[in-house]
């Protein structure tokens, strides 16, 4: 029986689908094929956010419901010798050559792998060095509404407005919400986390109500956490017109800040984005490199008060200034 597979003409390649008609989305009906064509009718927006980044890859073999690993290691095969890597760090110092989102030929290829989620990295291939990147995670913890996330959202824009940094929003895919900024390629990680940390710090200050900094979640209470360390050096942040893995098949899309008060996270689906896109364009356009001294300098302040450096994921070696890991209720027992 001759092999079930749909080939695709795309960026000078011809990409295999290989068992096209696999549901990916049982809840949905919607197949592998139909995640490639999501793919080809987001093409612009998605290249313009992630082209030329490593990406991590989610696989989903079996799609949604199924077993599922990340590959961060690809290699050129006999079948796609086309394949462009990168070399990448992980937080211990161990190397990988990762997939480069050169083009949406080596996006379907990842899609014809099972891909269910790019997580990219905040540099792009060709600079390593330089991340140029902020990510602002709005993370929703217990008790956290989807109004909190909007309402935080608008704290973050008015912070960034009134220091004369643009910034852009989209779904996470779930229930939060990223605020990106890109940057001029000047500054490495530590420096991106460092003005990161100083961000999700004043937020707190301006709202202690609604946003906090706090890396232990004992201390969090019902408020978004400003998720800092999604901006640690190596760090990848699920991608830019991405699909989740989730049973409703949504997309983490990228809006205009005067969509904040009406966006519907589960209405944003690989169905509903292209169509979204024909008639609104791309949101990022206008996107443009900034600088990060405003918030170096909110960084540089709070050193000068005798603030510590914020905690560190456990992956990443202990830090200087940071303080001790260990949760505050945990610390109190100690002898």
């Amino acid at each position: 029986m001759a092999e079930d597979v749909e080939v695709l003409e795309v960026a000078g390649r011809a990409v295999r689908i290989t068992n096209p008609g696999k549901v990916f989305f049982p809840e949905r009906g919607e197949t592998k094929l139909d995640l490639a064509r999501y793919y080809l009718a987001v093409a612009g927006p998605l290249l313009a956010a992630m082209g030329g980044r490593p990406v991590l890859l989610q696989r989903f073999p079996n799609g949604v419901g199924g077993s599922s690993f990340f590959q961060k290691r690809v290699a050129p095969t006999k079948a796609d010798p086309w394949l462009t890597t990168s070399r990448v760090s992980t937080p211990n110092g161990t190397t990988a050559d990762a997939l480069v989102a050169v083009d949406l030929a080596h996006v379907l290829w990842a899609v014809n792998m099972g891909c269910l989620g790019f997580h990219v990295w905040p540099n792009t291939a060709a600079d390593p060095e330089h991340a140029d990147e902020l990510r602002i995670d709005l993370d929703p913890g217990p008790g956290v509404t989807f109004a909190m996330i909007q309402e935080g959202a608008a704290e973050t824009k008015a912070l960034l407005d009134g220091l004369g940094v643009a910034s852009f929003p989209k779904t996470t895919g779930n229930r939060g919400i990223h605020v990106y900024v890109r940057l001029e390629p000047r500054w490495d990680g530590y420096a991106v986390r460092a003005a990161a940390v100083a961000v999700a710090r004043e937020l707190e200050r301006r709202r202690p109500d609604l946003l906090t900094a706090a890396w232990w979640k004992e201390e969090r209470g019902s408020r978004v956490f400003v998720d800092f360390n999604q901006n640690a050096p190596h760090k990848t942040v699920f991608g830019a017109w991405s699909v989740r893995a989730n049973p409703h098949g949504q997309v983490s899309t990228p809006f205009a800040w005067d969509e904040l008060a009406s966006v519907e996270p589960r209405e944003l689906t690989l169905a509903t984005v292209p169509a979204r896109v024909a008639e609104r364009g791309d949101p990022w356009a206008t996107m443009s490199a900034e600088s990060l001294e405003p918030l170096l300098a909110l960084h540089e302040r709070d050193m000068a008060d005798g603030l510590m450096d914020a905690p560190w994921p456990p992956v990443y070696p202990k830090m200087p200034n940071e303080p001790p890991r260990v949760a505050p209720s945990r610390a109190r027992k100690e002898p």
